[in-house]
């Protein structure tokens, strides 16, 4: 399945939020990928993210995902970066934006 997010970073903070992810932790991402993630893309315009990811079972993914440490402490450090937020509770697996258009 393929979820689009939207999360929004701190004007004053785009340069760290580019930065961490230039050193995303292998074990994080290793934890993704075992939880159905084939690929996780993040373009930015302004403040505003935008999010596509290719998921086996996006629910499932944030129920796997939400209680892990690495991904606790890495959602900890995005929190100081973000205005908004990627929401990792079961609420939270509602929150993609909805298809307008597809060619």
């Amino acid at each position: 399945m393929r979820v689009a997010l939207h999360t929004k970073v701190r004007a004053d903070r785009i340069e760290e939020y580019e930065a961490a992810h230039r050193e995303v932790p292998e074990e994080l991402t290793a934890a993704i990928r075992a939880a159905g993630v084939s690929e996780w893309t993040i373009w930015r315009s302004g403040t505003d993210l935008f999010h596509l990811v290719e998921v086996e079972d996006y629910p499932a993914m944030i129920a796997e995902l939400e209680q892990l440490p690495v991904n606790i402490t890495w959602q900890a450090r995005m929190a100081e970066l973000l205005d908004v937020v990627h929401d990792y509770s079961a609420e939270g697996a509602d929150a993609s934006l909805p298809v307008v258009w597809q060619l």
